[in-house]
């Protein structure tokens, strides 16, 4: 689906502030605590994704230059 590049454009801003207030918040992690390693690696990994297909679905522009 192709959205307005204003739309894409904010969807791609939403998702980095996202996993920035996620780092942001983050308290020291207990090392010997495995629940909280894999808590904090599945959600990271949630956020990448979302930055990663904010930024892969074309927006207008990219539609016009093809």
């Amino acid at each position: 689906m192709t959205y307005p590049t204003a739309v894409r454009e904010a969807a791609r801003v939403i998702a980095i502030e996202a996993a920035r207030a996620y780092v942001a918040n983050i308290r020291p992690i207990d090392l010997t605590n495995p629940r909280v390693l894999v808590g904090h690696l599945m959600a990271a990994e949630t956020l990448l994704m979302d930055i990663v297909t904010a930024h892969d679905e074309p927006t207008a522009t990219d539609r016009a230059a093809e």
